[in-house]
């Protein structure tokens, strides 16, 4: 077993869901119209292209006359609709969000961004999604409208599981000028929560390691993303790779992956770079073997005691993930806007890196026994494999005693050498 988490309950992100909330806004002559607003409330785990997905049950009969902001994926049978046809007649209907540029008639506040939601940790503003749906055939009333069950929600793929709906307070609205308060007619909340046993059997990304005081590199594990792809990868250098469309998602987001022994999408490489007096320094690189795949808003999760005194991230955001108020020892690497928030497909520029810089503490900090690797890592909310400990790099018997004064040298000497030549 590669997990010890068994549910949907993350412990670095305890109170992470996504919370859909239902608010009837109006009564019609045979339903209501309402507004469904989605907020992501996870620190680290975001929806990327092609968005989410929602479905869910009638009670009764209901259809969908309209909706604004998104759409149905299939309408139904309507053929008992005479005049006026229903936007859905789908017992079962399937909502996905409009994408952007759709005329202004079409959309919604907080629409229209092609399902993609970010993650509430990395961008607030950008972690909720909102649409507006006519409801007909329904309740008109707080006391015969029936709630929708069986909610469903992909964010692109499985691994949400969401609660049955829920009458809450109505929310309450402010007007543009903050002088009059009003509110919904009606108020039901959905909370879906994330598993990474539901999503896959395999992990979908696995960490590599390295120190400066030792030539040993510890790759991933052998398989550690599962080995079904070996016999469909492609070799870096294949003429393949060269054939129009060859980078094209699948319908089913089967991926194309680079032949390696590991087998993932995603590598994550810890290099433990320069020891100096007071600090330390780390080098963290994310390659992307996915030939299909771009990874937009990407997140990187890391668990590692020095990281409640981190200095300086050199070229990724940072944020401190503190779940529990009395230990902080997780925080957030993400990309910087509009510089390397964007891991390409696999290939030369299908990387992106970043050194931290860490004070130490001296009565913890030690290169023995692999302390400076991380305990944890997750890549956009899933957990990565890491090797196991007894193959880490080790510490020479012979360098502990002069390793900070050999760094120190080694950077004295480069430095004078840039100033030589």
């Amino acid at each position: 077993m590669w997990m010890n988490v068994a549910a949907a309950y993350d412990p670095l992100d305890p109170n992470g869901n996504i919370t859909i909330k239902w608010d009837v806004m109006s009564w019609t002559p045979d339903g209501y119209v309402a507004v469904v607003t989605m907020n992501n409330f996870q620190m680290y785990r975001h929806i990327m292209s092609p968005g989410w997905t929602l479905g869910w049950t009638w009670a009764k009969k209901e259809v969908i006359w309209t909706m604004i902001g998104a759409q149905a994926t299939e309408q139904g049978d309507c053929s008992k609709f005479k005049g006026n046809i229903p936007h859905c007649c789908k017992k079962t209907p399937t909502v996905v969000d409009m994408l952007p540029g759709v005329p202004y008639n079409q959309q919604f506040t907080n629409c229209c961004k092609g399902g993609v939601l970010a993650s509430w940790g990395q961008d607030p503003q950008s972690s909720v999604s909102a649409f507006q749906v006519s409801v007909g055939q329904a309740g008109t009333t707080n006391k015969t409208v029936k709630l929708p069950k069986n909610f469903t929600l992909l964010g692109p793929g499985p691994g949400y599981t969401c609660s049955p709906a829920k009458i809450v307070p109505p929310t309450k609205f402010f007007t543009a000028d903050l002088r009059r308060k009003t509110q919904a007619l009606m108020t039901w909340n959905v909370t879906c929560t994330y598993s990474q046993f539901v999503a896959q059997k395999h992990p979908k990304c696995c960490v590599s390691l390295s120190t400066f005081y030792n030539e040993t590199i510890t790759s991933c594990p052998s398989c550690a993303c599962g080995c079904e792809n070996k016999h469909k990868c492609i070799k870096s250098d294949s003429k393949l790779l060269s054939m129009v469309g060859v980078n094209t998602p699948r319908k089913d987001n089967a991926p194309l992956l680079q032949c390696t022994q590991h087998m993932c999408p995603v590598r994550i490489h810890w290099h433990v770079k320069l020891n100096y007096k007071e600090y330390w320094r780390v080098k963290i690189t994310l390659t992307n073997f996915n030939y299909r795949v771009n990874y937009t808003q990407w997140t990187l999760v890391a668990q590692h005691p020095n990281l409640n005194n981190v200095t300086q991230v050199f070229s990724f955001d940072y944020k401190p993930l503190v779940p529990y108020q009395s230990i902080n020892d997780t925080g957030m690497f993400y990309g910087m806007k509009f510089y390397n928030d964007l891991l390409m497909e696999a290939g030369p520029a299908g990387n992106v890196q970043s050194e931290v810089l860490l004070q130490k503490d001296k009565d913890t900090f030690t290169l023995k026994q692999g302390w400076a690797f991380p305990r944890k890592v997750y890549f956009n909310g899933d957990e990565c494999m890491l090797p196991p400990p007894d193959t880490y790099p080790y510490l020479p018997n012979f360098a502990h005693q002069n390793l900070v004064a050999f760094s120190t040298l080694f950077c004295s000497i480069f430095l004078i050498l840039l100033v030589l030549f």
